[in-house]
């Protein structure tokens, strides 16, 4: 089945009572059962949900695995996945990687005795000297957020086949409909469900997708445990986005390439980060793990003064100055005081992200207008 076949009916039956072709929100905390512990597989819907289990077979469906589990945020689900480790394991992971998991490995988990190192990716030359008996775990994002960073997928699987090391795919920027991580060997696939798969800016979830059982009972396991579950409501409008992912996603693509080589030929413009120019650095791993190169592009005006990009993301019009991504309405951000404010700014500019680069989530709306928009905004600067 293709893919946008599966985007509309992947994991979802018309309920057996009425024949309705949406799943039923199950508005529900708990289920009647017909003895102590007998009850037609729903006993507390923290553990279970009619609602959420829908969604969760179309996103396996999705990503082309067997489980998936959905939480209540990106978050919740990165969480769950750092939760499968003990004290004195070690992590190898981005140094360019989302705000919001630096500040959760660095504030939440390392005091717990989980050593994270935060390196290079592009080239697993700068990793094999790290990897010790210690190691269990890759967190890979790829796309990185915000330098649209390239990292080898199969090359990290090579890496840590026959060593007892997961790993794990931060999918967020790629979205499944460009980038399956799970058909190239990795271990657990996590989307922040509230950008590209969501798609509506309405919905906060995470996910994870697994094809090992013994993985997911691992998950489910935690998952059901700490509690950071999505309610019904949304997994019913995160169903509804799916079913128009695969339409998005192409819209997305085609505005990022278009507004990419527009800002490429732009005088005021300095550097552009977008994995779909052959310039771009890892871009022939990007042509082979991925269907196309989405709607995120990062970029620095040429002189890189802060005072003028400032006045840009005060200037646009369609563009909406705002965190997060992957809604159908375009957005403006600036990493350094927004998504990625966590990281220490030495850090920060050690990586490559300086305080004047802006990043844009290119939404799905007619391109021309797009352009005009950045165009009149430029001409303030």
């Amino acid at each position: 089945m293709k893919f946008g076949t599966k985007a509309v009916h992947a994991g979802v039956e018309p309920d057996p009572t009425t024949g309705a072709i949406m799943t039923p929100i199950y508005q529900t905390t708990t289920y009647v059962q017909e003895s102590p512990a007998m009850h037609k597989g729903y006993a507390y819907a923290r553990g279970a949900n009619p609602t959420r289990n829908a969604l969760q077979n179309s996103l396996a469906a999705l990503e082309n695995g067997k489980f998936a589990i959905c939480f209540s945020s990106g978050m919740g689900a990165t969480d769950a996945v750092i939760k499968l480790l003990s004290p004195g394991d070690e992590v190898i992971t981005s140094h360019d990687l989302y705000g919001g998991s630096y500040r959760m490995f660095r504030h939440v988990f390392e005091k717990y005795g989980i050593k994270f190192h935060f390196v290079d990716l592009t080239n697993t030359g700068n990793v094999a000297s790290l990897i010790n008996n210690n190691t269990k775990l890759f967190w890979l994002e790829t796309p990185t957020n915000p330098l649209m960073n390239i990292v080898d997928i199969q090359a990290y699987v090579e890496l840590a086949r026959g060593k007892n090391i997961l790993v794990a795919i931060d999918n967020t920027f790629a979205s499944p409909f460009l980038q399956n991580p799970l058909d190239l060997g990795a271990d657990i696939v996590m989307h922040s469900v509230t950008k590209y798969i969501g798609g509506h800016s309405d919905v906060i979830m995470g996910a994870l997708v697994v094809n090992n059982e013994k993985l997911h009972q691992k998950l489910h396991f935690i998952m059901n445990s700490c509690g950071a579950v999505p309610g019904p409501q949304d997994s019913f409008l995160v169903l509804r986005g799916i079913k128009t992912l695969h339409l998005r996603m192409e819209r997305h693509c085609l505005n990022g390439r278009k507004i990419a080589e527009y800002l490429k030929g732009h005088p005021k413009v300095g550097k552009v980060y977008w994995p779909g120019f052959p310039d771009h650095p890892n871009h022939a791993v990007a042509k082979k793990q991925m269907k196309d190169f989405g709607g995120m592009i990062s970029f620095t005006l040429r002189d890189n003064s802060m005072k003028k990009a400032t006045k840009l993301m005060e200037s646009v019009k369609i563009f909406s100055l705002a965190e997060s991504l992957g809604g159908v309405e375009s957005l403006i951000n600036h990493p350094a005081s927004m998504t990625h404010a966590s990281i220490p700014k030495e850090e920060r500019i050690k990586s490559g992200l300086v305080d004047s680069l802006i990043r844009l989530s290119i939404g799905v709306e007619d391109f021309e207008d797009l352009t005009a928009d950045l165009e009149q905004a430029l001409k303030k600067v």
